[in-house]
């Protein structure tokens, strides 16, 4: 799934994970609210995010393979519209 660069950002997030990474679980959440006026917050209110994911995927990877992962699925995006993204990612059963 293709969503254009004007879709809500969580939408696209959303659908890059779901391709990437196949998930049982997953949450998408905007943090950006309690970041309002701090470095980072572009005044767009979509600069901070949270996703909480569970995949297959992660099944015998550490953390930190896990969100590179995530990251690699975002890459474009960490880049150019999200300023903060914390990763709960586990494989299903943890």
């Amino acid at each position: 799934m293709t969503l254009p660069a004007t879709a809500p950002l969580a939408e696209i997030i959303h659908a890059r994970l779901t391709a990437a990474l196949a998930p049982s679980q997953l949450e998408v959440i905007n943090d950006s609210h309690h970041h309002a006026g701090h470095m980072g917050d572009d005044g767009s209110g979509e600069s901070h995010w949270t996703v909480i994911v569970e995949s297959a995927a992660f099944a015998g990877q550490s953390r930190v393979a896990r969100q590179r992962m995530v990251n690699h699925a975002l890459a474009d995006l960490l880049r150019q519209r999200i300023h903060a993204l914390a990763i709960k990612a586990r494989a299903p059963g943890e």
